[in-house]
């Protein structure tokens, strides 16, 4: 019989937190942390006014061509008057429409996974990402996130969970900072109080 080897420090273990518990609003720390990651961030009181900031946001960068493929922000969407609904395929978008599993507000993250309708290859392959969050979706750090999904899915996890802090960037070529390499040039999330 086996007999387990005690701590030699066990004050040492990780029992408490290394991060500090939020010091504001979780809509406040993930707005300024994923903005120092280049992301752009739009509070939206409602859908309504998802819809507004959409359609003035589409306007002012000229996208004709916006891909979306989840029909519950497509039903939301049409029905708040948002007027690009044609909702084009992903090979020739402007910009791609997503929702997110959660928003990690520590460290500015929009947690994606291919269990929503959108797949892998929304968030990715656009040259613009739009996710669409409730405010609801907000938790504190990676920790909180990863069990939240882990009792979400209940240990049959998608089988693709990934972490996007802002924009794609490389710093591969001779240690200079490259954005939209591998991934979407720009990243923006719009907030929805729920």
């Amino acid at each position: 019989m086996s007999q387990s080897t005690p701590l030699p420090f066990p004050q040492s273990e990780g029992n408490t937190p290394v991060f500090q518990p939020a010091r504001q609003e979780l809509e406040v720390e993930f707005a300024e942390q994923f903005g120092k990651l280049q992301g752009k961030f739009v509070y939206c009181s409602n859908v309504a006014e998802l819809a507004i900031q959409l359609n003035k946001l589409s306007a002012l960068m000229n996208w004709e061509h916006i891909y979306c493929k989840e029909e519950v922000w497509k039903k939301i969407l049409k029905e708040n008057q948002f007027y690009n609904t044609s909702f084009t395929d992903l090979a020739t978008c402007h910009a791609a429409i997503t929702g997110c599993e959660l928003l990690v507000a520590r460290t500015g993250t929009i947690v994606l996974s291919s269990a929503g309708e959108s797949g892998r290859t929304a968030s990715v392959y656009a040259p613009v990402h739009i996710c669409i969050a409730h405010t609801s979706q907000l938790v504190y750090d990676i920790k909180d996130a990863l069990l939240q999904l882990k009792e979400k899915y209940a240990g049959k996890f998608p089988s693709l969970i990934s972490f996007a802090s802002g924009p794609s960037r490389t710093a591969d070529i001779e240690k200079t900072l490259v954005t939209g390499v591998h991934g979407p040039k720009e990243v923006y999330c719009f907030l929805v109080e729920a």
